[in-house]
């Protein structure tokens, strides 16, 4: 019997919480047997885990570290993260037939132990801007994304990302050919849910971190009459939940907001189906919040949910194309109550009957092709015996 090929997945992420990471496992398995690298515990259909001690930074927060980055040694701070060297102990003599990268941070210990096999970087997003809104990282960090960017993408066999327009400032800047992979999800066959007499049902799924606008959801919620109400599906953040229990200390305990406990990915869509409009609210503090096309918007899709969504220019692109929603005219709580407040029940429920129709082409069916034919050149020529 040939030998499947071996594939290495690394990610500094909590893989079983990793929607976009957990997607990306399912068409790699149909190609080898996978590896997985990082925090948390195994993923379901893996050959292996190698865990990461999810304490372990994935970047060089070390003295060394720090003082690396402060005086632009790059390439002596590649390998200081904790989580590095960890991975890298954790991989130790063995070797892969392909390598897969994900986010730029995991590009050097992806090169490092690739030993001349083929490498796929996943850079998600933006790599140099992802936190820029925080004044260290931008004075430390974003360089050495930027550099490691520069260093690696070069030398890595394919490269993916979520839209269109962050791929193309990958191309501008660093001169590589990159390829769309979309955090959208697979179909779901589901129908809208009906509207309920004299109510309008707002839903917000995603991670309990500042910087997600989540205070002014609950706040317009607030202020807005008694047809609207707001269920919330957050995962708890790396705080132990202190910034979730802020958010529900601001609710005040209305009765038309609601905490609900995490849901796992692959169960959002019948999850949120219940309710009416998706929401969601980001300013513009960095590329990725412009280019913005995050899971949530599949999510919500899938789920055949209208949108209310600040504006982004992708995400404007599709509500527009496919009349999914409204978007709000600026990213303060009193856009978001101005647009929610002038909807009718019937302007919501063609909402969601065009989502439900977008449904059948916004799903991750484009993106596995692109995935699979990605992975069929890079595992050509790879012994099978």
């Amino acid at each position: 019997m040939p030998r499947r090929p071996r594939i290495l997945s690394i990610s500094f992420s909590n893989f079983p919480s990793d929607a976009r990471v957990l997607r990306q496992l399912r068409v790699l398995q149909e190609f080898g047997d996978v590896t997985t690298l990082g925090y948390g515990s195994a993923p379901s259909g893996v050959a292996a885990h190698l865990s990461i001690d999810p304490s372990l930074p994935s970047l060089p927060q070390t003295i060394p570290g720090v003082v690396n980055l402060a005086l632009r040694r790059f390439t002596a701070a590649e390998m200081l993260a904790p989580a590095a060297r960890a991975a890298l102990a954790a991989v130790g003599e063995q070797r892969f037939d392909l390598i897969v990268a994900n986010e730029a941070r995991a590009l050097p210990l992806a090169h490092a132990v690739a030993h001349g096999a083929p490498v796929w970087g996943d850079m998600h997003e933006w790599a140099p801007e992802e936190r820029t809104h925080v004044l260290s990282w931008r004075l430390l960090v974003a360089p050495f994304m930027r550099a490691l960017c520069a260093k690696y993408l070069p030398r890595t066999a394919a490269i993916t990302t979520v839209n269109e327009s962050i791929a193309r400032l990958y191309r501008e800047q660093f001169g590589v050919d990159v390829s769309v992979v979309r955090n959208a999800i697979p179909f779901q066959d589901l129908a809208p849910s009906p509207l309920q007499p004299g109510r309008i049902r707002l839903v917000h799924s995603g991670a309990a971190i500042p910087g997600r606008s989540i205070e002014n959801l609950i706040e317009a919620t607030l202020l807005l009459d008694e047809r609207f109400s707001l269920d919330l599906y957050l995962v708890k953040g790396g705080d132990g939940g202190r910034y979730w229990q802020q958010l529900k200390d601001q609710a005040g305990g209305s009765g038309r907001i609601t905490f609900h406990p995490a849901v796992k990915p692959e169960e959002l869509p019948a999850t949120l189906n219940a309710y009416d409009l998706g929401v969601f609210i980001l300013p513009p503090h960095t590329a990725n919040h412009r280019y913005m096309l995050p899971n949530k918007f599949f999510d919500f899709v899938q789920a055949r949910l209208g949108l209310v969504f600040s504006s982004a220019v992708e995400t404007d692109a599709l509500i527009t194309q496919y009349g999914l929603g409204r978007i709000s005219a600026d990213f303060t709580t009193q856009g978001l109550v101005d647009v929610l407040a002038g909807l009718s029940s019937e302007q919501v429920e063609a909402f969601k009957q065009a989502s439900s129709q977008a449904a059948a082409v916004l799903n991750s069916q484009q993106d596995e092709d692109v995935e699979r034919a990605l992975l069929t050149r890079l595992l050509d020529g790879v012994p099978t015996d």
